[in-house]
């Protein structure tokens, strides 16, 4: 008689008290959840407007990145080369990449003004002359500006990750112009700062010109982004990209770290308040409406177990510390890392919520725990809703834009409508590049 043989249940959880910072997990095979909100390198380069994409990549490569294209209706902005066995044996990637980039752009209905070449881990394995191919590119296309763009996952462990340099070499196409004084920069974000964010209010109250990458719908429109004096970076990721353009163009950089703690957000905004010689907020009545809304939002959540999970936001613990703090029951969490903003942040939760649970997203364990829970959840994040089986979710994906005191006030008021609406979470998670209206 046989008898099926199957992995246990397993929690894969650890309780926060035993977290290590900052890799709470170990690493090695990874999997990934079907929650499909984040942005890739393809959403990231999308933001330059008007420009084509060109990947050129081994087949299996491709289709991540072509079903991305589809998926956003992005697909005249977008080409491919595909390499071949043949290609590599016979050692020719330099002539394949620019014969095969130049036939692209021959056939081209209308010559684009920027094209962005993604290149892939063969390339490196082969030692392929990359200069030579770009410089080869220039000369045949002198009306056309070329940058590098990477597909290459085996940069994940060394030097800038795959989305840091994705994230730089948005900014690289941007040309030398005089500085404008009263202009600002928001760099490396995905989404749009919110007008209700501190940030947003402080500069538009002294009547700064705010630029994003991301709301730019011409070429020459992004091409002003050189002009502005400071660079604003609210993320990590951000931060290589906003000291390339400090080195190229003077401009001035200003690291303000997302937070949800308000000692932390009083200290990022008077800095930009002192580095642009004006007056701070207001800080008193910013800080009462972000507490009358948590207290507005928990009189409604009441005991609702909440789940948090990383991909919604770059502080998840800030988050969960913010909400313990103020009466909420937050019993989960979702992370693979622990970010250097957070080492304060999970030194209090141990002291504040020990046997608050953290769970990987991507240790294979994951695929055997049960998606279903005993209790309601309400979900802050894509992969939260997914692990918890919930459909009672804020689908925020990267910080949403957020920021500051009325970034707390508008997740609380985000809670509110999720704990009384549910969502179709099968729906909305498998959405790649949630937010991205940039084909």
């Amino acid at each position: 008689m046989l008898n099926r043989v199957q992995r246990p249940q397993t929690t894969a959880a650890i309780p926060l008290l035993q977290a290590q910072f900052p890799t709470p997990f170990s690493t090695g095979l990874t999997y990934s959840p079907p929650a499909r909100g984040g942005w890739n390198i393809v959403h990231v380069g999308m933001q330059v407007p008007q420009a084509h994409l060109i990947f050129v990549c081994a087949q299996g490569c491709l289709r991540g990145v072509v079903l991305t294209a589809a998926e956003m209706g992005a697909q005249t902005r977008f080409s491919t080369v595909a390499i071949r066995t043949q290609d590599v044996l016979n050692g020719d990637l330099e002539a394949l990449l620019v014969d095969g980039v130049s036939d692209i752009l021959t056939k081209l209905p209308e010559k684009p003004p920027a094209v962005l070449v993604y290149t892939s881990c063969i390339h490196h394995f082969m030692g392929t002359d990359l200069k030579l191919a770009y410089r080869q590119l220039r000369q045949r296309f002198p009306d056309i500006q070329f940058t590098d763009c990477y597909m290459n996952p085996i940069m994940r462990k060394s030097g800038l990750n795959p989305d840091q340099t994705m994230r730089r070499q948005l900014y690289s196409l941007l040309q030398p112009a005089p500085l404008v004084a009263r202009a600002v920069n928001i760099i490396g974000n995905d989404f749009k700062l919110q007008p209700q964010s501190d940030l947003v209010r402080l500069l538009q109250q002294h009547q700064f010109k705010i630029r994003e990458a991301v709301t730019c719908t011409t070429y020459k429109q992004y091409q002003q982004l050189a002009t502005s004096q400071y660079n604003i970076t609210t993320r990590p990721a951000a931060k290589p990209a906003a000291e390339m353009l400090a080195q190229r163009f003077g401009q001035i950089h200003l690291a303000l770290p997302f937070s949800f703690n308000a000692q932390e957000i009083e200290q990022q905004l008077t800095k930009l308040a002192q580095a642009i010689n004006v007056p701070p907020l207001d800080y008193q009545p910013l800080r009462a409406a972000a507490k009358q809304a948590l207290y507005q939002a928990r009189q409604v959540v009441g005991s609702t177990e909440i789940a948090i999970d990383a991909s919604a936001t770059s502080r998840p613990l800030g988050l969960a510390r913010l909400l313990l703090t103020d009466g909420f029951n937050v019993t989960r969490l979702y992370l693979d890392q622990i970010g250097s903003a957070e080492k304060a942040d999970l030194m209090a939760l141990k002291q504040l919520a020990p046997d608050l649970l953290i769970f990987p997203t991507v240790q294979p364990d994951m695929r055997q725990v049960s998606r279903h829970t005993a209790n309601k959840v309400l979900a802050i994040g894509q992969k939260a809703a997914y692990f918890c089986g919930t459909n009672y979710f804020v689908n925020l994906i990267q910080d949403g834009g957020l920021y500051g005191f009325g970034g707390i006030q508008q997740l609380a008021q985000m809670m509110v409508a999720a704990v009384r609406e549910p969502k179709d979470t099968q729906a909305l998670i498998t959405v790649k590049g949630w937010g991205c209206h940039c084909s």
